[in-house]
């Protein structure tokens, strides 16, 4: 049977190939230990499943509003201004089915053929499918050479007259950057003098360490913030992946056009989940400082770990839950990242993801969303395996 173009082109999401293999390689009884999640490894925190149980037993079962219920969209409204010191309107609010459904809604709705939207490298595994998929062009803006940070002159080179939108996405994924701020006020700069929208995706801003501080563009300006939408969602901070609760926040008409878009795909997202997510927003935040503290410690473990082996080299993450070291010291035996990271799984029954869907061959993504345990005897593995070379 005869496949769409635009199906036939879009490439599986290497991060859950790679999920998908662990859980099973593990059901034959293999002792995998698994580097590849893009989710936290904690449960979702006791307030937030009870408000969720507590609405499938009062009936909140039903279709909501297609964009979401009033009362999570008024809770984001005020975490926003709570966080970022924005004030902003439910009509600027929309909830998806994840901050991936946010994403994927507002490149349809904003891009089309003949666009191109800049996108920094190492990106995320998704944005250049899907900017694909609304028709435009990803640009690929290599940051491997500055620290794997984005800086404005790279941007500045990169705009022609096409150029619809850039993501910024800080902390990243995969590298675990934060860009700094002065590059951001003048990327802003560009964004507002030759009309570039600017989509922030925040979904690891509340996850960093050290000194670093996170810094949203939208909030330099009323003019950025305009130019802005923002993209986050319950998942990474509150542990809430299989939930699919995400939002974007911007420009009020574009939000009406997200819904209208929305309502012919997946309608509304799942009713009781909302309440939960209303409670993450709304509740004690405690837990969030508490598991980032966690993350921080298998950060520096993990980050020590990567140094004792030959042949690779990191740059120390300052936020999310990955790390994402330089594997060039044995692309010449291997050829791919792919291919070494094929060898790991087979020789020392250790799953990373290669770095080629990051649009980086010489790297490759350990989550480090796992016990200490498991990274000690992962990377252990992993410098054993290749020590037998």
């Amino acid at each position: 049977m005869k496949i769409s173009k635009v199906a036939s082109k879009i490439p599986a999401s290497p991060t859950l190939a790679i999920t998908a293999k662990v859980k099973e390689l593990r059901a034959q009884g293999k002792d995998v230990i698994g580097f590849g999640a893009g989710e936290p490894d904690f449960d979702t925190p006791d307030a937030i499943k009870e408000a969720a149980i507590e609405a499938i037993n009062k009936g909140v079962t039903k279709y909501t509003p297609v964009g979401g219920t009033p009362e999570l969209k008024e809770a984001v409204c005020n975490s926003i201004y709570a966080e970022y010191g924005l004030k902003t309107t439910p009509d600027n609010v929309i909830i998806s089915c994840g901050a991936k459904h946010s994403l994927y809604n507002l490149f349809l709705t904003l891009f089309e053929h003949g666009d191109e939207v800049i996108c920094p490298a190492p990106y995320w595994v998704s944005y250049p499918p899907m900017i694909e998929i609304a028709g435009a062009k990803p640009v690929i803006v290599d940051t491997r050479d500055n620290g794997m940070k984005l800086t404005a002159d790279v941007v500045k080179k990169a705009v022609t007259k096409n150029t619809r939108g850039i993501i910024i996405n800080s902390p990243s994924n995969p590298t675990g950057m934060i860009f700094e701020r002065k590059e951001l006020e003048a990327i802003a700069e560009i964004c507002l003098q030759d009309d570039i929208v600017i989509i922030s995706d925040d979904i690891y801003k509340n996850i960093i360490f050290d000194d670093a501080e996170f810094f949203s563009v939208a909030t330099i300006s009323p003019e950025v913030a305009a130019n802005t939408f923002i993209i986050n969602g319950a998942s990474k901070t509150y542990a809430m992946t299989g939930w699919r609760i995400g939002y974007c926040i911007g420009n009020a008409e574009v939000i009406k056009a997200m819904t209208r878009l929305q309502s012919q795909s997946t309608s509304n997202p799942t009713s009781f989940a909302q309440n939960g997510a209303i409670v993450s927003l709304s509740g004690d935040q405690a837990i969030v400082e508490e598991r980032r503290k966690i993350f921080e410690k298998r950060r520096d473990l993990i980050v020590s770990k990567i140094r004792e082996i030959p042949g690779f080299t990191i740059i120390p993450p300052s936020g999310s839950f990955y790390s994402f070291p330089s594997v060039k010291g044995y692309l010449d035996r291997f050829g791919s990242s792919n291919k070494l990271a094929e060898y790991l799984l087979e020789k020392a029954l250790v799953a990373v993801v290669p770095g080629d869907g990051f649009g980086a061959d010489d790297h490759m993504r350990l989550s480090f969303a796992t016990s200490e345990e498991n990274i000690i005897n992962g990377l252990n593995r992993i410098k054993e395996a290749l020590a037998s070379l």
